[in-house]
């Protein structure tokens, strides 16, 4: 909702970058060289193993791009911000940048922001072995659910996913297995179908454990295609061309009420910190 949200593009707030200027000035390297982000793409430059590798080649806007997370939260003096688990260690660096800038200006202006995790703490793409999380910029599209997929794409997709070699049929079970005990493929369409139905993972893995993971796949895609389908049904009214002229009014407003906010904060940051106007 508009009215209660401010929505707003990044690029047309400049105190973002300038705020992360600052920030990176009390950033040590060593810490930046610790982020995920930065070892995950060594690892991909090295083939995926984890071995030290010639990091010339990789740019300064991917290194320092944590600082700017951290600004974008910060700089709202935000005390709440709801992340996934691998988002987790980058709110510990806004946490840890809001500590030193208070120490450094002899302020508490900065909170220190809380994350709020959700349940589904960590989803897997549907496919790969072993699987990594879901992510729009892998290369294969069958591993990730879009908000725009179709509900053929949906189902298309689930019953594709990634499992095990396990038949749940043949098994002879003497108890119901929890949800670490299964394969992480498996595991993790009982992540997504209890995200979607709010139901406990454990209530889910003891109707479906002894079932064929066909019967556990048509139900997610039910699942998840009854939670996205008024979603998608609100995205493709807002973008047809007859609304193209009040969405461009919400950036607008939203540009104009995030400015007002960033420009305040950052003018006392700058008091804060010496850096007068002339």
């Amino acid at each position: 909702d508009p009215k209660k949200a401010i929505l707003f593009f990044q690029e047309d707030v400049p105190q973002h970058s300038e705020l992360a200027w600052l920030l990176n000035c009390i950033t040590m390297m060593g810490r930046l060289k610790r982020m995920t982000t930065w070892k995950s793409k060594i690892s991909i430059q090295a083939d995926g193993e984890m071995n030290e590798v010639d990091d010339l080649n990789l740019n300064m806007g991917l290194f320092t791009y944590p600082v700017l997370q951290a600004a974008d939260v910060l700089l709202y003096r935000t005390t709440h911000v709801p992340v996934g688990e691998d988002q987790r260690q980058h709110l510990e660096l806004a946490r840890e940048l809001a500590q030193k800038m208070n120490r450094v200006m002899k302020t508490d202006f900065f909170p220190e922001p809380v994350a709020i995790i959700n349940p589904a703490k960590r989803v897997l793409a549907l496919k790969g072995d072993p699987p990594k999380k879901m992510s729009k910029s892998a290369p294969d599209p069958r591993s990730r659910i879009l908000i725009t997929d179709s509900t053929k794409e949906i189902h298309n997709k689930l019953r594709a996913a990634f499992t095990d070699s396990i038949d749940p049929e043949s098994v002879q079970w003497d108890h119901v297995p929890t949800l670490d005990e299964l394969s992480p493929g498996v595991a993790n369409l009982y992540t997504i179908l209890s995200c979607c139905t709010n139901e406990d993972p454990a209530d889910l893995i003891s109707m479906y454990h002894q079932k064929r993971y066909g019967h556990l796949k048509s139900a997610v895609a039910e699942a998840v295609e009854e939670k996205l389908a008024p979603i998608r049904a609100e995205f493709e009214r807002l973008t047809k061309p007859e609304n193209e002229g009040w969405l461009r009014e919400v950036a607008a407003h939203g540009r104009e009420r995030a400015r007002e906010i960033a420009d305040r904060n950052l003018a006392q940051i700058k008091s804060h910190l010496g850096l007068q106007q002339l």
